[in-house]
């Protein structure tokens, strides 16, 4: 009376059931790539052709945190001026940022 009859479920082992527990874990991945992955790999592709065309003249931030302006371009390396008769030798790669021309200028302040 109080215990229910327990039967039997019939067997569901079939393909779909397989393709459908796999379902989320590739959205997973997908959505991992389209978020993540290809957003770093065109930011990645962005800096090389920016260090590629580096050239003398160009003010440039380093990955320290260095503003300066490119005196003399080599093929691994960059020197920097940061100030009048002041130049430090930095890899091409540390390059951060190519900035606007002129913006040296506003960021230092004389007195």
């Amino acid at each position: 009376m109080f215990i229910s009859n327990a039967y039997a479920q019939a067997a569901g082992g079939g393909a779909g059931d397989g393709l459908v527990g796999l379902l989320p874990i590739v959205l997973m991945f997908v959505l991992l790539y389209f978020m993540m992955i290809r957003p770093q790999m065109k930011r990645q592709k962005e800096h090389k052709a920016m260090v590629e065309a580096l050239k003398s003249g160009d003010e440039v931030v380093s990955a320290g945190g260095i503003l300066g302006r490119i005196a003399k371009v080599s093929d691994s390396y960059v020197i920097v001026e940061v100030a009048d008769n002041t130049q430090i030798t930095v890899q091409r790669g540390a390059v951060q940022t190519l900035l606007p021309k002129g913006t040296l200028k506003g960021a230092v302040k004389e007195d």
